[in-house]
């Protein structure tokens, strides 16, 4: 989720949801950079990265689940 969304108020369910859900999420600086990170070129305010059990990604996502684990202790 996007730090700098304005007003921030129409995604502060958004971490409500994800702890109900055991989910883990982070906030980052900039719109801008998220959306880059999604490869698009307008501005993101929140999405969620998801797999399948075939993904040649799998092993990354879930040390960058980790990895993010680690902040909410």
């Amino acid at each position: 989720m996007a730090a700098d969304t304005e007003p921030l108020e129409i995604l502060l369910h958004l971490p409500l949801l994800a702890e109900d859900k055991n989910v883990p999420y982070v906030f980052v600086p900039s719109k801008q950079a998220l959306g880059r990170a999604c490869g698009v070129t307008r501005p993101v305010i929140a999405c969620s990265v998801t797999t399948n059990e075939g993904s040649q990604l799998k092993s990354q996502i879930q040390q960058l689940k980790d990895a993010i684990e680690k902040f909410l202790i």
